[in-house]
């Protein structure tokens, strides 16, 4: 079982920054690739990035150049760092995390205002 606990989300002016994280606690032996997902309000649940345990990383097309992500495996972590948020980003961010099976966080609320 994986615990994923995500934070760092709040409102933001478009053009601004913020860095979301996310740690897994639970009873596992390792972590594979871990990654954020978006849901907007009315729509589908949505592919941000993903990163592997050997550090390779892949972003959806709208995000690409302006998120990054990146984590630590000492501390089971995952993070998203946002830059030059549009108000289109604005979404409940989910962190995903593979280890046997798929787990889910709760997520965590980014609201970009224009």
């Amino acid at each position: 079982q994986v615990q994923l606990v995500e934070s760092g989300g709040g409102l933001v002016q478009s053009g601004g920054s913020l860095r979301l994280s996310c740690a897994a606690s639970g009873n596992f032996f390792r972590i594979g690739t871990m990654g954020w997902y978006r849901q907007a309000p009315g729509k589908q649940r949505e592919y941000v990035a993903v990163v592997t345990s050997e550090g390779n990383t892949n972003y959806a097309d709208s995000v690409k150049g302006r998120f990054t992500i990146s984590r630590d495996n000492t501390k089971n972590m995952v993070f998203l760092q946002m830059d030059s948020l549009k108000p289109e980003d604005t979404a409940v961010y989910y962190c995903k995390a593979i280890s046997g099976m798929a787990y889910w966080g709760k997520g965590t609320l980014v609201t970009v205002s224009s």
